[in-house]
């Protein structure tokens, strides 16, 4: 089976009363019903691996279907009446199956018949009658009430458009139970309200957090050698302008602080940096922040994001494994006089989006500072136009993790806001005030990842199997 597919486990549920009836019709019940079933398969084999059982009955099937799917590590499953049915499997499968997510659907089917009154139609209304069983089963599922569960109701092609949203997310969930996230200098007093609790991120979202201090990405910086450090700078020079007034010891120390950065992630075997380049201890070691997050080095195994926010790294980490685009962290920084929004954030930001626009520049922000390596440069990006979904997470009131979610469209736009990654978005058929006022509303932080795309049906789901509040604006 391909690694990165998602992998779903197929519980079709049919009929034991059924099964060998129509032996004198052109088909029986259990080889209408497996046309269906082939046709979902393939579907769903499109962008999946499927574990599938075959047509559940007994209950020794729904026991073979459990281990079946505990042996494979299925990220969720999709459980369907084929017909009516009993009600002992699928009760017993509420029962005994370890706790995953669950989408149970109706899948409409094809009616042939008008008159039952012969034997082949009789069949046919026999096998194509899994209304009766979806609404007997929902009455199961809705007593069980275990989490994670969703149920649907569609023609084929809708059901398995709508798996493949769903599957998507638990996908997601599955890799956040076994990603690490690092934490770099860990916090600063200067935005309590934007950390999450490390101990409930762990439980709620999955990660493990391993906290990394300023003194150990200094002894990685000594250890990058000179070649390494030319390498890359001619690497990126190749690729991207480069203004006039960037001073090379600058640049020099830039890249080897951010090979540095990423070479400490890979040694403590991190999939996100979260770094606090807030905090004082960066600048007064290192005499900077590292500029040029990812390194040409880097292919996409470690992410990063800047001023210690948990959040708005599981938030890019999340759209970054959910859509393999490029996703970049901004905040809200005005309101333009044409109702746009301009969206920027300083720091580690991914500049390699060929569909943007990337210079090599000072940052003018820092250039008067006292720190060592003042105005040192780092990729100034311009994120790239088109339909684009903002994603943020924080930390709720009850102790829970929220998900406030929304779309706009980014424009065509020319480097404009010095030291800052930025771009220009509106919001079609929606006011700029309106959005502002629901998330003031709302109460969030300043952090937002923002990718191509609208992904908010799988966040949708994503948030509702990983016990999130969702909110979408």
């Amino acid at each position: 089976m391909t690694k990165d597919k998602v992998k779903i486990g197929f519980l079709p549920i049919a009929c034991t009363r059924f099964k060998g009836m129509g032996s004198d019709t052109p088909s029986r019940y259990e080889e209408r019903i497996q046309k269906r079933l082939d046709d979902l398969y393939l579907k769903a084999s499109e962008f999946a691996d499927i574990v599938n059982p075959g047509q559940i009955y007994t209950r020794e099937d729904i026991n073979n279907a459990i281990d079946n799917f505990y042996r494979e590590k299925v990220d969720c499953v999709f459980a369907f009446f084929l017909s009516w049915s009993e009600d002992f499997a699928w009760i017993r499968f509420l029962r005994d199956m370890y706790p995953i997510p669950i989408l149970f659907a109706h899948v409409i089917p094809a009616i042939n018949y008008t008159n039952t009154e012969e034997e082949d139609p009789f069949i046919e209304y026999l096998s194509t009658g899994a209304l009766v069983g979806a609404l007997e089963g929902s009455g199961s599922f809705k007593r069980f009430d275990r989490p994670m569960s969703c149920s649907i109701c569609g023609r084929p092609e809708a059901v398995i458009k709508a798996l493949q949203s769903f599957s998507n997310a638990c996908k997601i969930r599955t890799i956040l139970k076994n990603s690490v996230f690092g934490l770099l200098n860990n916090y600063n007093e200067v935005m309590w309200s934007t950390y999450i609790d490390p101990y409930l991120f762990f439980m709620k979202a999955g990660p493990e957090i391993r906290f990394i201090s300023v003194s150990e990405l200094e002894e990685a910086a000594a250890h990058v050698s000179d070649d390494r450090v030319e390498c890359t700078i001619n690497k990126l020079m190749s690729e991207y302008e480069s203004r006039n007034d960037v001073e090379m010891d600058h640049f020099r120390a830039s890249v080897r602080c951010s090979l540095a950065m990423e070479d400490v992630g890979r040694n403590e075997h991190v999939d996100m940096m979260v770094l606090n380049d807030v905090g004082a201890d960066l600048y007064k070691i290192m005499g900077l922040r590292p500029g040029f997050y990812p390194t040409p080095e880097n292919k996409g195994e470690i992410m990063a994001v800047p001023e210690g926010d948990l959040g708005v790294g599981l938030a890019v980490y999340i759209l970054g494994k959910l859509t393999g685009c490029h996703v970049n962290i901004i905040e809200p920084a005005h309101i333009e006089d044409d109702d746009s929004l301009m969206v920027v954030h300083a720091g580690p930001n991914d500049y390699t989006d060929s569909n943007g626009k990337t210079i090599i520049a000072r940052d003018i922000r820092f250039a008067k500072s006292k720190w060592k390596h003042a105005g040192a440069p780092f990729a100034w990006h311009v994120i790239s136009p088109g339909e684009k979904t903002f994603l943020h997470i924080s930390q709720t009131e009850d102790g829970n993790l929220k998900m406030v979610a929304f779309t706009g469209q980014a424009v065509d736009h020319e480097h404009t806001l010095a030291s800052y990654t930025h771009g220009k978005i509106v919001f079609p058929g929606k006011k700029i005030e309106d959005i502002i006022s629901a998330l003031l509303q709302e109460g969030v932080t300043q952090h937002y990842a923002i990718c191509p795309g609208n992904h908010l049906g799988e966040l949708q789901y994503l948030a509702r199997i990983m016990g999130f509040k969702y909110v979408e604006i």
